[in-house]
């Protein structure tokens, strides 16, 4: 079977050369919000384009991608990444789309680890292209990784995902773990009813025994398609009970980072953990760290956001790092209290779909 791949970007881009850590900007002020939540997390989409069409994420086809010329350079996004980090961002982790669609990954990957004061360096992925990159993703400074895998069953895969690639992805988690300074190698499923039950306890069996955090993420309104349903989510909850009745019970793991979006448990004799994000029973809006940088250069103050803050206009037009500082700065003045979600009429559905926002 011969599966059409989206064309990749083939622009060369040129990166900063040499071993030196990069010099930080000369900017002042302190990402803060009107909620008193310090920003420290910043997500940043490389490209809207993918190699799945998972059904929760983007339709089959008829997607418009963006035009390569609007798309941020990689010197753009490094040169983005030093002002956010010099305003207080600590970890950054890039996404998609599929962000190892775009060529010369490892040289943006090692530009941005080379950025003072960024503590954490992540990328989430689908995995399919892990098993040819994983080692110059490390070689080049990648701390962390989340691979995105929503079922272990061959059948359901190419259901949710319109394609046939679970053995890839799964050879791509085992060649991670022959790459230790990537750590933790997370595993994010997005639970759905009637669809991940039948799931759960192979998950479960997979994180006692793999170094791998399986986390479970409710089902969101994010959906090109624009048919999500309050029903179709299957809370974290309910996923745990499953895991403690059909195999063994969960034991906290102690000393959790309160901005964390999971809650983590482990096994009392396993290796790795399991996860719960719950964004939808259990909102954690309250200590949202968070926001984003699209493909094509706008802020984004939350998932589910309906106004954007240009970054690439400005930038392209000759701004100063301060001028753009100033504008990462009254994004996140107006950074929103909740989701609302669970508003009924008062939750707007976000701007763009997942695929177009970035994970």
């Amino acid at each position: 079977m011969t599966i059409a791949l989206p064309m990749l970007l083939e622009r060369t881009e040129a990166l900063p050369g040499g071993s030196e850590k990069l010099q930080s900007t000369d900017v002042h002020g302190e990402l803060v919000d009107g909620f008193d939540r310090h920003i420290e997390d910043l997500r940043i989409s490389i490209t809207d384009r993918c190699n799945f069409r998972c059904t929760y994420c983007m339709p089959e086809e008829g997607l418009q991608w963006l035009k390569s010329d609007i798309v941020l350079t990689f010197p753009e996004i490094v040169r983005l990444a030093r002002i956010g980090v010099d305003l207080g961002i600590r970890e950054i982790r890039l996404t998609g789309g599929e962000p190892t669609l775009r060529p010369g990954l490892p040289s943006l990957i090692r530009e941005l680890s080379r950025i003072p004061a960024l503590e954490s360096l992540s990328l989430t992925t689908n995995g399919f292209l892990l098993r040819r990159l994983a080692g110059d993703l490390a070689e080049a400074g990648l701390t962390r990784i989340n691979v995105s895998l929503d079922t272990l069953q061959h059948d359901k895969f190419h259901q949710i995902t319109r394609r046939p690639f679970l053995d890839q992805v799964l050879a791509g988690l085992e060649e991670l773990e022959r790459h230790p300074t990537i750590r933790p190698i997370k595993v994010n499923a997005v639970a759905m009813r009637d669809f991940t039950e039948e799931d759960v306890v192979a998950f479960a069996r997979l994180a006692r025994r793999k170094p791998y955090v399986i986390r479970f993420i409710e089902f969101m309104p994010l959906d090109a398609d624009g048919n999500w349903e309050r029903e179709r989510v299957l809370s974290g909850r309910e996923i745990k009970a499953i895991i403690e009745r059909d195999f063994m019970p969960l034991v906290p793991v102690p000393g959790q980072n309160p901005s964390s979006t999971s809650r983590l448990y482990r096994f009392p004799d396993g290796i790795g953990e399991i996860g719960f994000i719950n964004p939808v029973s259990e909102p954690f809006c309250a200590t949202c760290n968070r926001i984003r940088l699209t493909a094509d250069g706008q802020i984004r103050t939350c998932l589910f956001s309906i106004e954007e803050h240009d970054l690439r206009r400005p930038m392209r037009a000759g701004a100063t790092d301060q001028e753009l500082a100033d504008i990462f700065l009254r994004a996140v003045a107006h950074k929103e209290k909740k989701h609302r979600i669970n508003e009924g009429e008062q939750f707007q559905r976000a701007s763009r779909s997942m695929s177009q926002i970035g994970g």
